[in-house]
């Protein structure tokens, strides 16, 4: 069934693994325009990387199969997740001295593209 299948991933994105997780889930096993239609009306900050990274899979199996047109409704998304990357450490000064960590998480999407023939 499946023909061609493409990836892109992004790393060291300043996003947390639980945000991207949330909105991936949302967009796995639809095609490429039912993904876009959802990441452009969704309120979160991850849906701007996320739609970069779906281009980006869009333009890598765009590349690999030049001779080959690619419809944007066979192409499916295959698999997308988020892993956790490293985490920035910050400190804030507090009173009498103390400083309390700051946390900043950063994460690595990938988004799996296919296409499939109907």
């Amino acid at each position: 069934m499946s023909n061609n299948i493409s990836k892109a991933t992004n790393k060291y994105l300043r996003l947390s693994t639980h945000k991207a997780r949330r909105v991936l889930e949302q967009i796995k096993g639809k095609t490429y325009n039912e993904a876009m239609l959802i990441l452009q009306f969704m309120p979160y900050r991850a849906c701007k990387a996320i739609t970069k990274i779906l281009k980006s899979a869009l333009h890598n199996i765009q590349n690999n199969k030049a001779q080959i047109e690619i419809n944007k409704n066979q192409l499916i998304i295959k698999q997308a997740f988020a892993n956790q990357g490293p985490t920035l450490k910050r400190f804030r000064p507090r009173a009498q001295g103390r400083a309390f960590p700051i946390r900043k998480p950063t994460c690595h999407i990938t988004i799996e593209v296919e296409t499939i023939k109907i």
